[in-house]
């Protein structure tokens, strides 16, 4: 199902682009976990392939011991593996404080479309919902 838009009701919009940028990295930023969803994920994968090159490296030093340059290989795997782990840790880090935000706006469990069976004024009753 397509959504039709009305025409706008008067003029042209007075937001920039960089207005409506900044908006829209709000929205997403303010109303989703997603982004801290994605920073783990996002380290989780930089750190295999970090790690993964490190193999890569080790095999490399191994079976062709004149061919690695001496150094400069293992400090990137080191520093690719090290900066993985700064954004799974900031991932794990974002997850908690994402459930404290949920926790905190109160929200309730669940809302009660309707309630049957029960007499205000006795007090009694069954209440489904």
């Amino acid at each position: 199902m397509s959504y039709v838009r009305d025409p706008r009701y008067a003029g042209k919009t007075k937001y920039t682009l960089r207005k409506m940028l900044r908006f829209a990295l709000n929205g997403v930023t303010s109303f989703s976990e997603k982004p801290l969803v994605l920073a783990g994920w996002m380290g989780v994968i930089v750190t295999l392939c970090g790690f993964a090159f490190l193999g890569y490296i080790v095999l490399g030093k191994l079976l062709r011991p004149g061919s690695v340059v001496s150094g400069w290989a293992s400090m990137m795997a080191v520093i690719i593996f090290f900066g993985g782990i700064q954004l799974l840790s900031l991932g794990v880090l974002g997850q908690y404080i994402g459930r404290i935000y949920r926790e905190v706006k109160r929200r309730p469990l669940y809302v009660l479309e309707a309630q049957w069976g029960y007499d205000a004024k006795r007090g009694k009753g069954v209440t489904i919902g």
